[in-house]
């Protein structure tokens, strides 16, 4: 059996004949009809009025936060249970960032501790949250925060497009929301993004800043500093079939964490990830705990084992307060993210994994408790 990987690209026959009629049109520039479709795609699939394809969904953050303005001094609070391109572009504009503890509810930020920073720190100009791992956040309450302090709501949404909450689709709410189209995504550009918003003239801003702040004249002309960030027409080709696809991808790793979670959780030690919902996730990662007292075994144990196996499998994100190029920024609490990090485990969910594949992990894990059971 060949490697194993935690979540790799799921490419149809269909999203090679989408790409394909991209490359017959000979539209391959940046721009062309494939990425408008694209974006009003996205755009009515998350019930938002305006959508930018871009890039990266790093790009979309950077763009958000520029077009509210964040500069030198301001704070922006950012889950600390995240991948650090949630944080990087408030430090691209000077700011700093304020890290915040996740919730046991999600493993979401946890809405207390930004009212706590909301009512300590009066700099605060912005509020990032994340949508870990496909299960969205506590949006009414965190909402509700935002709208009392006057502090605009970005909803980095990059790992959940196809969630939702409440009946909202994730991506719809906050005065920005984005996508990460990266190709460990649920759907993937290869690289890619998107920037979405229900006001028009904060998106143009955007579009204006990402296509390198090009002044709409026959000549190239420049009035301000501006980006590389565009996706391209033929990546958006990719964009289309994916999208139309994302059902199916959405109840393939589904069944994964089912599967896995039937299982693995009689094994002493193991907790999954919990759901608060489980209609409303997009499942993009089996996530679980393992308690080294119970099990007898650690999280670096059974990763170890599994590479052995040659199964692709990672640590939960590390906390941004924990990582060494942000130790000195602020943090409000962060143990309950600290020690989700010590003990967190993905497992293989790609959409396009086999069953037999999916056996395979799952006996490597039983394998390697009885192991640890037989030693105790």
């Amino acid at each position: 059996m060949s490697r194993i990987y935690l979540s790799p690209p799921d490419i149809s026959p269909q999203d090679h004949a989408s790409v394909e009629a991209v490359m017959a049109s000979n539209w391959i520039a940046p721009t062309g009809p494939a990425l408008d479709e694209f974006e009003a795609t996205v755009a009515s699939r998350v019930d938002r009025s305006y959508a930018l394809a871009l890039n990266s969904g790093t790009a979309a953050l950077h763009l958000a936060l520029q077009v509210l303005n964040i500069q030198a001094g301001d704070a922006v609070i950012c889950p600390t249970l995240t991948f650090a391109a949630s944080a990087n572009p408030i430090c691209y504009l000077g700011a700093e960032p304020i890290f915040i503890d996740s919730e046991p509810l999600t493993w979401n930020i946890d809405p207390d501790r930004i009212k706590e920073a909301l009512e300590t720190h009066k700099n605060i100009k912005a509020v990032i949250v994340v949508h870990i791992y496909g299960q969205c956040a506590q949006m009414d309450r965190i909402t509700e925060l935002c709208e009392l302090h006057n502090v605009p709501l970005i909803e980095d949404a990059a790992e959940a497009f196809g969630s939702s909450y409440n009946g909202k689709p994730a991506g719809s709410m906050g005065d920005f929301s984005f996508f990460s189209f990266n190709g460990n995504k649920i759907i993937t550009t290869s690289t890619g993004g998107m920037l979405l918003s229900n006001n028009q003239e904060r998106i143009e801003k955007a579009r204006y800043l990402a296509n390198q702040a090009r002044e709409p004249v026959i000549h190239y002309e420049h009035k301000s500093i501006g980006y590389n960030y565009r996706m391209s027409n033929l990546l958006a080709g990719l964009g289309l079939s994916q999208v139309a696809d994302i059902d199916r991808r959405i109840a393939g790793r589904r069944a994964h964490f089912e599967a896995y979670k039937e299982a693995l959780e009689r094994l002493p030690g193991i907790s999954f990830m919990p759901l608060a919902k489980p209609d409303t996730a997009n499942y993009w990662l089996t996530c679980l705990t393992i308690d080294p007292v119970e099990s007898g075994t650690t999280r670096d144990q059974v990763l170890a084992h599994l590479d052995a196996n040659d199964i692709e499998a990672r640590p939960l994100w590390k906390p941004l307060h924990l990582q060494p190029i942000f130790q000195d920024k602020i943090s409000i609490g962060g143990e309950f993210a600290a020690g989700l990090f010590d003990r967190g485990l993905c497992l293989p969910s790609g959409s396009g994994m086999s069953n037999s594949q999916r056996q395979f992990v799952i006996d490597s894990i039983t394998d390697k408790f009885k192991q640890s059971t037989q030693t105790l």
